[in-house]
């Protein structure tokens, strides 16, 4: 894989400038992975003034040294390139951010503050001297394929990566003591880089030790962190993850209350793992978040409303209880409120019944009118995330798509008059008559014209459309009105036949 010229730019003036310069974190681990980075940083041991001397179009707005140079790139991935001095941290207060940032001397002292050793590897075209014992550490063992960039690994980062491991840089309690957000970034990882990977054991048993450590961090720090696990192809085994290692409970505890939770007749699984079935399947197609997160919550509010043991338990208004429930902890973990009344909706709605023949139209269309037509897709979505989770083998059976029909068949502009630029007050004022059966005649005339060319539909033409037409008898008016509705009748019928088709119903 070839290191972007945007990136080796950056590079080779910071070694003009007698600076030292390596790609770090992410970027080198995913370079091994064969995967394209999704960020591109650099390291150094230039401080940040004089990054900003040797790149006029950057800046810095944050307390770590972190210089973003602004490239001209057509790649949204490479506008920026971030520069991050070597540091050294000290006393974590608020086990977020460092009391004091201080500056290192060498990209040793940088690496081992790492989180990960899968992400504590730097890589660059020639590899420094490192005083290193070698019993301990194997600092040079690959280049990156096909890029020329040789791999700086003190602590045996490449190995994990081949292996699959999520292990902590030294001691992984001081690691989760420095920053707790590294206790859910842990369990991400391990849900976002695929199958197979898991913490390491030393790591696993501090996360659990330290889980308590997650109250001290921000909501919305947990609610992105929680945004990128969902959003992995491995969404329900991150959730399943963060509840094994007791991080659960202080991120979503209303979620952990339908744990051995059992239903009814109706399903198979308890509430929980129904709940990250219908999630998995919501992974698997690549919905939206707003659905992924409306299938993990759709039945959050059962716990609360059981009624009964056994086959016959109950369950009810428990969509309604789930939706307030939903708003408060959306509201706690700090969820914009466009994103709150989406979702609050794919929840509160995802209960709705139909059956063919037994729902009418006039029904769907308050459906539509609760939900709103820009989210019935997505409540449709929920359903089918909801029916793989109780364990039926099809999502979307026969009446889900006659119901899609019908959504979109209540939906459409209905084809009629009120199309047209022209209405019966014009008619009557152009004519010259009084209220009367000659007006819908002209007024269906004038919509068979535009129903052909719809760009006819202009005021001025359809004026002079209903002068000529004031020069024709009664009798010939009729006949060409009868005619233009029967061939609007035949447009209706073609365009309903075509809207059964999409949906393959009869």
């Amino acid at each position: 894989m070839e290191i972007p010229k945007e990136v080796e730019f950056v590079i080779n003036e910071l070694k003009k400038n007698n600076f030292e310069a390596y790609l770090v974190g992410g970027c080198v681990r995913d370079l091994l992975r064969g995967v394209e980075p999704l960020d591109w940083d650099v390291a150094t041991n230039a401080k940040p003034e004089k990054i900003e001397k040797i790149f006029p179009d950057s800046f810095t707005d944050n307390k770590f040294g972190t210089v973003a140079v602004l490239t001209k790139s057509k790649n949204p991935r490479l506008k920026e390139i971030e520069i991050t001095p070597y540091r050294i941290e000290s006393k974590y207060t608020d086990k977020r951010h460092p009391d004091k940032i201080q500056w290192a001397k060498t990209l040793e002292q940088d690496l081992k503050r790492r989180d990960f050793t899968i992400n504590a590897m730097a890589a660059a075209p020639e590899a420094p001297k490192l005083k290193v014992k070698k019993e301990k550490h194997a600092p040079y063992r690959n280049e990156v394929s096909g890029s020329g960039l040789k791999v700086i690994d003190l602590f045996k980062g490449q190995e994990d990566l081949e292996n699959k491991i999520i292990r902590a840089v030294g001691e992984p309690e001081h690691r989760f003591q420095e920053d707790a957000l590294r206790l859910m970034r842990a369990v991400r990882f391990a849900a976002v880089l695929g199958e197979g990977w898991k913490v390491e054991a030393e790591t696993e048993k501090a996360i659990k030790k330290n889980a308590g450590l997650l109250q001290m961090i921000s909501k919305e720090r947990l609610r992105d962190e929680l945004i990128k696990i969902i959003m992995s192809e491995r969404g329900a085994e991150g959730i399943e993850i963060l509840r094994k290692f007791g991080l659960l409970k202080y991120i979503i505890p209303e979620l952990e209350e339908g744990y051995g939770v059992s239903q009814n007749k109706h399903h198979i699984y308890e509430v929980y793992e129904h709940s990250l079935r219908s999630l998995r399947y919501a992974c698997e197609k690549g919905f939206n978040k707003y659905v992924r997160l409306a299938a993990l919550l759709h039945d959050i509010g059962k716990p609360r409303t059981k009624q009964g043991q056994g086959l016959d338990a109950t369950f009810y208004n428990h969509e309604i209880v789930g939706a307030k429930m939903t708003v408060q902890l959306l509201n706690r973990l700090k969820f914009s409120k466009k994103d709150i009344e989406k979702i609050i909706k794919l929840v509160r709605y995802h209960l709705f019944y139909y059956n063919v023949d037994e729902v009418g139209e006039s029904s769907v269309r308050r459906l539509v009118r609760q939900v709103g037509l820009e989210n019935m897709d997505e409540l449709l979505q929920v359903r089918m995330a909801d029916r793989i989770g109780s364990g039926v083998p099809k999502a979307e059976p026969y009446k889900l798509r006659h119901l899609k029909y019908i959504i979109e068949k209540v939906s459409q502009d209905p084809i009629s008059v009120t199309r047209l630029k022209v209405n019966g007050e014009d008619v009557m004022k152009i004519l010259k008559i009084k209220p009367g059966p000659k007006i819908g005649q002209v007024l269906d005339i004038l919509l068979g014209y535009v129903l052909i060319k719809p760009e006819k539909n202009k005021r001025d033409f359809l004026e002079k459309e209903i002068e000529k037409l004031s020069k024709v008898s009664e009798s010939e008016l009729k006949k060409i009105a009868e005619k233009a509705r029967k061939e609007r009748m035949e447009i209706v019928m073609k365009q309903d036949e075509m809207t059964k088709k999409k949906y393959w119903v009869t």
